[in-house]
């Protein structure tokens, strides 16, 4: 089997952190270090120290709208970027993110010849609902999207309650389960680690710990953290909570805690990017509190166990898939009160604590190592299938534009390296790419028009 070289292609990459992005180092990682090749794409960021990482990254066109939706929003129609990623002659192309990311994708795989693998990791509807509400406008969005996603010879969810979210969402091909796993190595950081990074917020002793690491967005159950909190406080139960993270609603929540009484209880870390700083509030903390509904796998939770901190969860929802109640974690209902009383009961009984986070450990932790060459061995099997020609697609007008974009791109590329008259050869290019589209978009109107002669 030839050697895989692998694109693989995100909206956020460092210096934005997120779990996806932290994915993406992790597979670039690993397969480099197992003997294949990997390069990763993702939108200009400002900041960006791409030096410091043993592959290359290439940064596509991008406009600042963090203030908006976080992330930077890329322009996937650069021949640039086409110029920079096609001589690393690659076989698979790996997109993680629905939006620009995979319209990039889309764009390379004709130039390429190479097959596309798409990774459903969150529910992007829940973010665009928060962004353009709950109406036509979302209804719209989330049909392209789908169909953009529809358009990729093979689609991986990283859980069951993935997929079926995805299914939801109206999309109607298949998909295989591939598992994520992290970067953290099981076992406890050493105490004078763990003291150098917690020891300056004071944790009395006896007193139990509880950690949020993520995102700062409501969407995460952050209030159903405080409110339980607030009722854990009025019981009359001694605790501290630490949440690790920063985002658009940081501020808020920080504010929420105060109005609920919480200030000399909650710690508020903002970003951690160093990563033994996090194990480090892993190992400190007593129990993890993710009560998201939001997520589709949770990494985090399998990054606590690596350190044998069990989490609590909500019962049905796709982060606590696999779990089990008191056994390799804790399960709460979907309210404040529920969440509230298994901490109430949690906090009366340590020793249960400690057992369920030893299980944890060894049950449902998962190395990137295994993770990734467990996909390694799916892309040799999607790059057959792909080669065979077992991926059949029904054409449609956007796949048309990309085909046609991609090869205006190649072209331009081309003549560039040629050396020739730039020019007069993107002109003899952009007529060369209109003719091409042309022609495909008259084959696809006859297309429509025999369908509706059918129909009718």
């Amino acid at each position: 089997m030839e050697e895989l070289r692998v694109c693989l292609i995100n909206d956020s990459f460092p210096p934005l952190i997120d779990g996806v992005a932290n994915t993406v180092m992790n597979y670039a990682k690993t397969i480099n270090e197992k003997g294949g090749k990997a390069i990763v794409a993702a939108p200009f960021y400002p900041k960006a120290d791409d030096e410091k990482f043993p592959y290359k990254i290439v940064r596509f066109p991008s406009i600042d709208t963090e203030r908006i939706i976080d992330y930077r929003a890329g322009y996937p129609f650069s021949y640039e970027t086409l110029e920079q990623i096609k001589p690393e002659n690659i076989n698979i192309i790996h997109t993680h993110c629905p939006f620009a990311s995979t319209v990039l994708a889309r764009t390379l795989r004709e130039p390429l010849d190479a097959p596309i693998i798409f990774t459903y990791h969150t529910k992007f509807d829940v973010d665009i609902e928060r962004r353009v509400g709950n109406g036509y406008l979302k209804e719209k969005i989330i049909k392209g999207i789908v169909k953009n996603i529809e358009a990729c010879d093979e689609v991986w969810v990283v859980s069951e309650g993935a997929g079926e979210n995805l299914k939801s969402l109206g999309y109607k091909g298949d998909y295989v389960v591939m598992q994520n796993g992290v970067d953290i190595p099981k076992g406890k950081v050493p105490e004078e680690e763990m003291e150098k990074v917690t020891g300056k917020y004071g944790f009395p002793e006896g007193i139990p710990v509880f950690l949020f690491v993520g995102r700062m967005a409501w969407y995460k159950g952050l209030d159903t953290i405080l409110e339980a909190l607030e009722k854990l406080k009025e019981s009359g139960e001694d605790f501290r909570m630490v949440f690790v993270g920063g985002g658009l609603d940081f501020d808020e929540v920080k504010k929420y805690s105060e109005e609920l009484g919480l200030s000399e209880k909650c710690i508020f870390t903002g970003p951690v990017h160093d990563r033994n700083a996090i194990r480090a509030f892993y190992s400190r903390a007593d129990l993890f509190l993710f009560p998201s509904v939001y997520d589709t796998n949770g990494l985090v939770v399998r990054e606590a166990a690596a350190c044998s901190l069990p989490s609590i969860l909500i019962e049905g929802s796709c982060a606590a898939e696999g779990i089990f109640d008191c056994e390799t974690g804790f399960l709460s209902e979907n309210s404040a009160e529920s969440f509230f009383e298994k901490l109430l009961f949690l906090c009366k009984n340590p020793e249960l604590l400690k057992k369920v986070g030893e299980n944890a450990a060894e049950k449902i932790y998962i190395s990137w190592e295994d993770s990734v060459l467990n996909a390694a061995e799916r892309y040799k099997t999607v790059l057959e299938n792909y080669r065979a020609g077992k991926y059949k697609r029904e054409q449609t007008f956007a796949d048309e534009w990309f085909m046609a974009e991609g090869e205006f791109l190649d072209y331009i590329s081309k003549a560039k390296n040629r050396g020739k008259n730039i020019k007069n050869e993107i002109k003899e290019s952009s007529f060369r790419a209109a003719k091409s589209f042309n022609r495909r978009r008259i084959k696809l109107k006859k297309t429509i028009i025999e369908k509706i002669d059918r129909y009718l």
